[in-house]
């Protein structure tokens, strides 16, 4: 397994921290977007701060840029970074893309599929002609022209950060690799199995795929209480992300056996009873998606994401820049550790 970070680079404070992560033997950092800084804009700043640090969005929203920007944009990071860019793309929910940025929320797997496609196009050096469901290129009737790109071909990894079984196999069909949130390896199989099945379609297997799980990162000797704190934390994910009949988290968690778990939550929070639906969040929620506890606690729980076949962990770490180095540090050395031991001891299969 590697280490990864997610960071939020709005200062350059942050970059530095970056910087200092990519010393300390982090492979990988995942910048997000939701309805505020973009994905986008950061990495390229990184790429001129950092020498080796692998550079990953995670995710730019569909809808948000055409697949052509989209596509324009991460071959421009793509060789100003020396080929250290990852393209992570999902599908955002309603409410943001049709609160924010004005995009009907329709057919999500058919906008996935499609992006990926014209964005490898473009990448490779193709004239671009699509003809899809979402997009159709050039547009019928008119004078667009089937164009290339003027930059010189090159390749973009796209990784798919993927809930739904349908959208996990379209995932293991297509991508380079799954971004997986509310991913607990004691039912890894509920989102493997799909994307076992989507690589099988595509004649490959899960071991093409670089499967990247967001944790939250914490060495403590009280891992009760920062479990039920990282817990309450989720009933925003839980209330809030999503309507009360769509929202993604919550049937990936149904699906891992909290279903009865997060209608209560849900339930709580769109009464307004904020604090009841934080409280009422399973702590198994906070502990088994992250990684809490004591360096031994940790070491058992790394050995789990190995067993499950997971290439990267993408670090999230809270505190002032020395603790979060620490911390780093800390896991870096661990799972470091748990990659030198023989496979047969945690049944690794993929």
């Amino acid at each position: 397994m590697q280490v990864g970070i997610a960071a939020q680079v709005t200062s350059r404070q942050e970059a530095a921290f970056v910087r200092d992560a990519e010393r300390l033997g982090a492979t990988s950092v995942w910048v997000a977007e939701a309805w505020g800084q973009d994905a986008l804009t950061p990495l390229a700043y990184l790429a001129a701060l950092t020498e080796q640090i692998s550079l990953g969005s995670a995710i730019a929203q569909l809808g948000a840029r055409t697949p052509a920007m989209l596509a324009m944009s991460a071959m421009s990071i793509q060789l100003l970074s020396g080929g250290r860019f990852r393209l992570g793309v999902g599908t955002s929910g309603p409410q943001v893309m049709e609160g924010w940025h004005g995009v009907r929320f329709t057919a999500p797997l058919a906008a996935t599929r499609e992006t990926i496609e014209i964005v490898r196009t473009v990448a490779s050096g193709g004239r671009l002609s699509h003809s899809g469901r979402i997009y159709r290129l050039p547009l019928p009737d008119g004078p667009g022209r089937a164009m290339r790109s003027t930059l010189p071909a090159t390749t973009v990894p796209i990784y798919v950060a993927a809930l739904g079984p349908r959208n996990l196999e379209l995932t293991g069909e297509l991508a380079d690799g799954w971004i997986g949130n509310t991913f607990m390896p004691e039912h890894a199989e509920v989102f493997l199995d799909p994307l076992r099945a989507g690589a099988a379609r595509a004649g490959r297997s899960l071991a093409d795929l670089d499967l990247v799980i967001p944790v939250s990162v914490e060495f403590t000797d009280d891992p009760e209480r920062a479990a039920r704190r990282h817990a309450r934390g989720y009933a925003f994910t839980i209330g809030a992300m999503g309507s009360k009949d769509q929202n993604f988290y919550n049937a990936a968690f149904t699906r891992q056996g909290y279903g009865a778990d997060v209608r209560a939550v849900q339930e709580l929070w769109l009464a307004g009873r904020r604090d009841e639906a934080a409280d009422r969040v399973p702590p198994e929620l906070g502990s088994q998606t992250n990684l809490i506890g004591t360096p031994a606690m940790i070491t058992d729980r790394l050995r789990l994401y190995r067993a499950a076949g997971i290439t990267t962990l993408q670090a999230k770490l809270d505190g002032e820049h020395a603790a979060r180095l620490d911390t780093l540090g800390q896991l870096v050395e661990l799972v470091h550790q748990v990659s030198l031991e023989p496979a047969e001891r945690d049944g690794l299969t993929r």
